[in-house]
């Protein structure tokens, strides 16, 4: 099974050796930046999530907040296992490419 962190470290070990005439890195945001971004707003969904329900066990949070946080966190949730499916189908598909 491959480890999305050996992958991750796989990339950026060739990212790191690629450089000559069209290499050059381009102005504006990299594509890890956006995953970063992407990353941080997922954990903070969640987050949110777990502090509405938490507010709701003591009963200081209504219900329909309570439900549209859960509901945004499973969203968020099967979009993060789709992403990370992608890119280790991306990955495996690399491999595979003859040298």
């Amino acid at each position: 099974m491959i480890n999305p962190l050996n992958a991750a470290s796989a990339y950026a070990a060739t990212a790191a050796k690629t450089t000559g005439p069209g290499m050059a890195a381009r102005d504006g945001v990299s594509f890890g930046d956006v995953l970063e971004q992407a990353a941080k707003e997922s954990i903070g969904t969640l987050k949110k999530s777990e502090d509405m329900s938490a507010l709701a066990t003591v009963g200081k949070a209504d219900l329909n907040d309570v439900v549209q946080a859960v509901t945004n966190a499973e969203v968020t949730l099967q979009t993060v296992t789709a992403v990370r499916d992608k890119v280790l189908n991306a990955y495996q598909e690399i491999l595979r490419m003859p040298m």
